[in-house]
């Protein structure tokens, strides 16, 4: 049996019978106003109350929670922001590789990573940037601008907010004995994963 509701009508051919006694009840309003407005008033009135009564036993639905990135899509964004991390990460970019919208894109985005892509794409340069701290002989301007930061004081800013050290300090303390620091040096950059759950 057809649902009369709103829901069935969005995918029903024919109105359910309550939209077409409201119409009804319009209709004769319009034609009742060249002889007495008092009647199409009362008529107004009845297509008013019935209306009302279907908002009231058809409450709005909450919109269902933006679904979250396909798998593919997910290797499409972490390829892109890793060939990309030096220069500009932009949101018109990512989302034209998933072939979504800007908006739907950035919901199932944070759905997906749990950041929006502004704070993943950074939290990704932080990361790589202590990489290539720990890694390399690198100076920090240099680490900056290979991590896609202005310059170091930009770099400095977000380590220290997201660390709690300067990226110096935080060199010092966690970077390997002399020994073995010049070895590192030819070792590629393993790439860091971070754990996402898609559909």
């Amino acid at each position: 049996m057809a649902d009369d509701g709103a829901a069935g009508y969005q995918g029903a051919s024919m109105p359910p019978c309550w939209i077409e006694s409201v119409l009804g009840l319009l209709h004769a309003a319009t034609q009742q106003l060249e002889t007495s407005k008092e009647a199409a008033q009362s008529t107004i009135e009845q297509a008013t109350s019935l209306l009302q009564e279907k908002i009231r036993t058809h409450p709005r639905q909450r919109a269902p929670a933006p679904a979250r990135l396909l798998a593919w899509q997910v290797r499409k964004i972490r390829d892109h922001v890793e060939a990309h991390i030096a220069s500009r990460v932009l949101v018109s970019d990512l989302s034209a590789l998933v072939n979504l919208s800007e908006g739907h894109f950035s919901r199932a985005f944070k759905r997906t990573f749990g950041l929006s892509p502004h704070a993943f794409v950074l939290r990704r340069r932080l990361e790589l940037a202590a990489q290539l701290m720990l890694e390399s002989r690198e100076s920090l301007a240099e680490i900056a601008l290979r991590c896609g930061f202005v310059d170091q004081a930009h770099l400095c800013n977000h380590f220290r907010r997201a660390m709690g050290q300067t990226p110096a300090a935080w060199r010092r303390t966690h970077r390997p004995p002399s020994a073995g620091y010049s070895a590192w040096a030819d070792c590629p950059v393993p790439p860091v994963r971070t754990r996402v759950r898609v559909k």
